[in-house]
This record gives structure tokens, C-alpha cells and sequence, in this order.
């Protein structure tokens, strides 16, 4: 029987174990999509305890914590000890779930803590957890540095000042280039409440008056511009459905005018509007060597109730499964027929479309090594099976060495354990099949392909200088 969670966690060939060890280990990480919140980071905050580093932001481990029973109420109102107990008690019977093998590596990486938690133990490993986080060295900054952290890019709204990214690249205490991205979905997303505010704000700091579909795009592409000056090299769109029409740019500023005037707005003429300003983006992106990030499949707040108690991004989405191939395929033909289609990188929620993303990615290849991207299994597919699967089709139907590897695409500052696990999973994989025979036991071509994957590769596509 293997001890728990030891030095070869899930690598089960000594191929594997050399790989790991030797090649994916030392590698610095590059956490191209995050949601950590760029003021903590800029503030350098202290966290009042261990309650708060796990469970205050990390909606996977409120889920869990529902399953079990625990009310919704109490998870998200309770005090900090009252739930990290409650989690602790949970957790043994989180078998089988990613949650059991993060929390564990987080304990044991960022406290040395070995032992399982569970509802005993609990008040010892909160004492001992918070004995270290009244310590200098495990603010946040000094967290993200523990683990060998070189970039991160948080995701920031069109109209956001950076006024944050500016405090931290000012200051020569931070280690850790911390850049921002692109996410303007309150921009695309046209049927959404709030839209015609959300324009007035945009109009405002982009100083466009926006009256127009051409003003839209003017406006976003001055705001792609004081990104990019600030260092930003890359944008999020969160495509829960892929929109696509051959833009009939009347029907697009229908709909621009009937938001505008706060009236209901006509389905057809919204997504002329959506695909005009995704072609006008990627238009943006590709001008100034950008990298877009398609997040595809996603189905929002499906639990009225609880979006209504608790607001967004509070643990009550799930997996669509509305088909998106042809629409997708189009909207990357129709950027690149222009010439205008920037690197990109497509992840699906739902793993059922693995390889339709793929076989639509390797149709738009060329100039670049991995130019589009089938992205990381993503949220609720990035667990065990969900990695491997990703990476065993991406490897069948592309090329595996050219993949720009994990994110965190998290709130938590001590969730970069993930990649280990992502780092062990890929060396398991061609640790059997060089053991199996598959693939020749030439190590220096081995070692080449898991530091680009690990790190290199994703240098190199986003044109990040450490």
C-alpha cells in the first residue's frame, strides 16, 4: 500500500518519478488566468486566519460543504473558525473529490502539516495554521513566492482604473509580475441588466461617446491600448454561449440603440451585436500580439434562489451542454479570412466536447507554435480524470509539447498546489508511455517537452519577460 500523499503522489512509473522529479518540479509557474483579487496582492494583506485563507472566497469547497448538509446560510455567514470547523468535520468524507488531495497538499505546502484533517484535529491545525500566518512570511505576496510563482494575470474589467496593478509594479517589494487581463464581457454581453449604465462607464474613462457599434469598438480598443501599457498581453471572454452570425452591422446597431434607450432589445439584432464586437477585439488583440481566451460552456446561477440570496459566483453554476462546434469554427474563420485572428486559447466546461474543441482548434494553426490553444481542463473538469482526458486528446489530435499547460483560475492565494497535481498527472501520463513502449526513453527530448509545458511554452506565447 503507498503512504498518503507522499513524495510520488500519483506517479506511478519510475519513468514517472525521474520525470517529475528532475524536469516538472523546479519549474517556475506561470498563472496566466486568475481571480485573486489584485488589492489584497497590492495591500500585501495578513489573513486574520486560516478560516479566512480557505473558505472565504473558495465557492469548490462551499459546494462540498453544501453536499454535506451544511445550509447555505451558514457557509456563507458563519465566522471563520465556526467554518473552518464545519469543514475540517466534513472533510473525511470528501473521498474521491479534487478538494481532498488540494486541501492536503495546501496544508502540507504551506504549513507542513501531514496529518489528515478532520473534525479531532481540527482545533490543532487551526492553532498551528494561524501561528503561521501572523507571521511576515506568509502574507500574500509571500505566499505567492513560496511557490515559485514568476507571473500571474488577474482578470480586470475594461473600465478599471489599475490603479492596484500600478501601486504593485511600483513597488520593489513584489517578486511576482503581476499583470492584468482583459475581460469585457459586460461589454459583449448586450442583454444583460445594467448594459446601457455599464456603456455610459465605459464612454466615460475611454473618452468616446458612444452612440454607435464603431464607437463600442473605438472605446474598447482605447481601453486594449492602457492594458497593454500597463503589460497586460492577453483577454477573457466567459463565452457560456458562442454567438456567431454572418454580422449584418444595420441589425447589430438595432440592437446597440434599443439598449441604449433602455428598451427590450430584438434576439436576432443582439447577436449581430455580440459577433460584430468579438471580430472588432480579436481585431484589437491581434494588432498588438495579444492572446484571447475563449471560455466556452458554462451555465450561470442555474439556482434563482440562491443568486438572489447570495449574488454571483457564489457556487451555483454548472455545466451547458448546448452544442457550439459550427459556431465557434465560424467565428475563428471569419477573424481569420482578415488575417486578424490573435493567438488564442479555447477551454470547454464540458468535457463531452474535449475533442470537437480540439479538431476545431489544429484547423487554425500555423506562424506559432500551438497558435490556438485547446485550453486546460477548466473548473469542474479540472480534477484527476478531467486533466488526463484533456491532455490524452490534445495529444491525439495536436501537438501535446506545444500546450501553454495549467491555471490556477482561482480566488484562493494558496490554491497554486493545483499545479503540482497538474505536473505529477503529465508526468504520469508519458511516464507510461515510455514504460509502455510508446515513446523512445530519450530524456533530454522528455525534459525539453515538460519544462516548456510546465513553463517555457506559456513564456514564449504570451511574450512574457521574467
Amino acid at each position: 500500500m503507498k503512504p498518503f500523499l507522499d513524495e510520488d503522489f500519483l506517479l506511478s512509473t519510475d519513468t514517472a518519478r525521474h520525470l517529475y522529479h528532475r524536469y516538472a518540479e523546479p519549474c517556475p509557474i506561470i498563472d496566466y488566468h486568475c481571480h485573486l483579487p489584485v488589492r489584497q496582492i497590492a495591500d500585501n494583506v495578513r489573513f486574520r486566519n486560516v478560516g479566512e485563507l480557505f473558505l472565504a472566497g473558495d465557492h469548490y469547497k462551499w459546494r462540498a460543504m453544501s453536499a454535506y448538509g451544511y445550509t447555505n446560510d451558514f457557509i456563507r455567514t458563519s465566522g471563520d473558525e465556526e467554518r473552518f470547523m464545519a469543514y475540517a468535520k466534513a472533510m473525511p468524507r470528501m473521498l474521491g473529490n479534487p478538494l481532498y488531495h488540494w486541501t492536503h497538499l495546501e496544508l502540507k505546502r504551506v504549513f507542513g502539516i501531514t496529518e489528515p484533517l478532520c473534525g479531532e484535529n481540527a482545533k490543532a491545525v487551526w492553532d498551528k495554521a494561524n501561528a503561521m500566518l501572523a507571521q511576515e512570511d506568509f502574507r500574500a505576496r509571500r505566499l505567492i513566492e513560496q511557490f515559485n510563482v514568476k507571473v500571474l494575470c488577474t482578470t480586470d474589467d475594461p473600465v478599471d482604473s489599475l490603479a492596484d496593478h500600478e501601486r504593485i509594479a511600483a513597488d520593489p517589494d513584489c517578486q511576482v509580475k503581476v499583470l492584468p487581463a482583459f475581460r469585457p464581457d459586460n461589454v459583449v454581453e448586450c442583454e444583460n441588466p445594467g448594459f446601457a449604465a455599464y456603456l455610459g462607464r465605459l464612454s466615460a474613462v475611454a473618452g468616446v461617446p458612444v452612440r454607435t457599434v464603431d464607437d463600442v469598438l473605438c472605446a474598447l480598443d482605447n481601453r486594449v491600448q492602457y492594458f497593454h501599457e500597463h503589460g497586460s498581453r492577453l483577454a477573457d471572454h466567459g463565452l457560456d454561449r458562442v454567438p456567431w452570425v454572418q454580422v449584418d452591422r444595420k441589425k447589430a446597431e438595432i440592437a446597440l440603440r434599443q439598449a441604449l434607450r433602455g428598451e427590450p432589445m430584438d434576439g436576432e439584432c443582439a447577436e449581430h451585436y455580440r459577433t460584430a464586437i468579438l471580430l472588432g477585439l480579436g481585431e484589437s488583440y491581434d494588432r498588438r500580439g495579444w492572446v484571447q481566451q475563449y471560455h466556452i460552456a458554462s451555465l450561470r446561477e442555474v439556482n434563482t434562489r440562491a443568486l438572489t440570496a447570495y449574488g454571483p459566483n457564489t457556487g451555483y453554476d454548472a455545466i451547458a451542454d448546448e452544442p457550439f462546434a459550427w459556431k465557434l469554427s465560424r467565428l475563428l474563420d471569419a477573424q481569420e479570412r482578415e488575417g486578424r485572428l490573435p493567438k488564442t486559447i479555447l477551454y470547454t466546461l464540458n468535457p463531452a466536447f474535449n475533442y470537437a474543441v480540439a479538431a476545431v482548434a489544429g484547423a487554425f494553426q500555423g506562424g506559432t507554435p500551438g497558435k490556438v490553444q485547446f485550453g486546460t481542463a477548466w473548473w469542474f473538469a479540472d480534477q484527476l480524470d478531467g486533466m488526463r482526458e484533456q491532455m490524452k486528446t490534445l495529444a491525439s489530435l495536436g501537438l501535446l509539447s506545444t500546450f501553454v499547460g495549467m491555471v490556477t483560475d482561482s480566488r484562493s492565494f494558496v490554491s497554486y498546489p493545483r499545479h503540482e497535481y497538474f505536473r505529477r498527472l503529465l508526468c504520469d501520463i508519458i511516464g507510461t508511455w515510455v514504460e509502455n513502449g510508446e515513446y523512445p526513453d530519450d530524456e533530454k527530448t522528455l525534459g525539453s517537452i515538460l519544462r516548456g509545458i510546465c513553463c517555457e511554452n506559456a513564456t514564449r506565447y504570451f511574450g512574457f519577460t521574467l
